[in-house]
Parts: C-alpha cells; sequence; structure tokens
C-alpha cells in the first residue's frame, strides 16, 4: 500500500516547480500525493486567486495523473488553513495509512512557528524537500525535537503511522509564484514555469491577467 503524502501551499498560481516536487517525492516515497490548496494561510498575504480559482487550475494542471490529486479541504474549512486541522481531519476520517507532511527546507526550519507544532509528529511523518547544498540552520528547540525522529529510510515511515522525519532530495527549479503573477499582469507568456493546459486556457489565468 501507498504512503498518503501531504503538499500544502496558496499554489496561486501552481507551477511547474510545485509539481515537480510533488512527483518526485511520489517517486522517492512511493507515495499518492495529495496538493492541498490553503483557504486563508497563516503565514503569508492572502492569495490573488479564490479558492474556487486556484482549484480550477489545479484540476487542470493534476488531469490525467494517477499519484497527484487535489484535495479542497482546506478550501471548504473557514478560518486559518492550519496544517494540524489537516492533518487531523485526515485521521478522524480514519484513514490509518502512514501519512507523510511534505515541506520546503527553509519552510521546515520555521516550524516552531506554526500552529501547534509538536503535535505534527503524532499525526503524520515529515518529509523536507532539500535541495542540494540548501540546507538552511535549525533554531535549537526543533533540532531537539527531531533528534530521535531522522532516518534515511522510507521503510521506517511504513513502519508506523506518523512521528519520523525524512529529507527527500529534488531537483532545485527557481520558479516564483510572484514573477508569474507579474509576467501575467504585462500580458507575457511566462512558458516552461506553468503547465501547458493552464497557460493555454485563458478563463484559467484571468484573475492573473
Amino acid at each position: 500500500m501507498r504512503l498518503v503524502a501531504i503538499l500544502g501551499g496558496t499554489f496561486d498560481p501552481v507551477h511547474l516547480g510545485h509539481l515537480r516536487a510533488a512527483w518526485e517525492a511520489a517517486e522517492a516515497l512511493d507515495a499518492d500525493v495529495r496538493l492541498i490548496p490553503a483557504n486563508v494561510p497563516p503565514h503569508r498575504p492572502a492569495p490573488v486567486a479564490n479558492a474556487q480559482q486556484r482549484a480550477a487550475i489545479l484540476r487542470a494542471a493534476l488531469a490525467g495523473q494517477e499519484r497527484l490529486h487535489l484535495d479542497t479541504r482546506e478550501l471548504e474549512r473557514a478560518g486559518p488553513s492550519y496544517t494540524f486541522d489537516t492533518l487531523s481531519s485526515l485521521r478522524e476520517e480514519g484513514t490509518q495509512r502512514p501519512l507523510v507532511l511534505l515541506i520546503g527546507a527553509d519552510a521546515f526550519a520555521l516550524l516552531p512557528t506554526w500552529y501547534r507544532w509538536r503535535e505534527l509528529f503524532d499525526l503524520a511523518h515529515i518529509g523536507v524537500l532539500t535541495r542540494p547544498g540548501h540546507v538552511p540552520p535549525l533554531p535549537s528547540e526543533l533540532s531537539e525535537a527531531i533528534a530521535s525522529r531522522e532516518t534515511n529510510e522510507v521503510g521506517a515511515l511504513r513502519a508506523n503511522p506518523a512521528g519520523r522525519v525524512l529529507r527527500i532530495a529534488i531537483t532545485p527549479l527557481e520558479i516564483s509564484a510572484t514573477k508569474i503573477r507579474a509576467l501575467l499582469r504585462e500580458g507575457r507568456e511566462p512558458r516552461w514555469v506553468l503547465p501547458d493546459v493552464v497557460l493555454d486556457d485563458p478563463e484559467l489565468l484571468a484573475p492573473y491577467r
């Protein structure tokens, strides 16, 4: 049985950097990956596109995928889109499969600022998406919290439903959603950073024009 991995974000809009990271994690873990767009992101400004628009872009980008899936639970929930609440809702649905929360290395270094961050280890493993040569320093409380949890083996994630930390090397793609939005406002076509199916549909990208 495949692991279930979770990749959150505003996806404003989703781009090839997001999709490449999700796919590489899916292959590294032999996992199904749920991309979960945030409704009210706790740590960044509100998205430009609304919930329905961002979900439509993601749905188009993921069409035909067998391992990458859209999950709209945060868009359907009022209030801040806390990861703790999202993982809790997955567990409340009765899933017994190991869950892996995918987090970029920079975001992982800020984990102690997240809502109920220590309890995340009770709900899921954490897969830290790491670019070669880029390992940001961790605060001491986080280093202490993961000292006994780190592993280099995917098998350790399969053996338990939650609680381990695994670093996953991904291909660095320096793609900025902010830059993409700026190019779209200028009437440009940011090809090679957006999926063609998204770029070729004017209605999907209307919020950014």
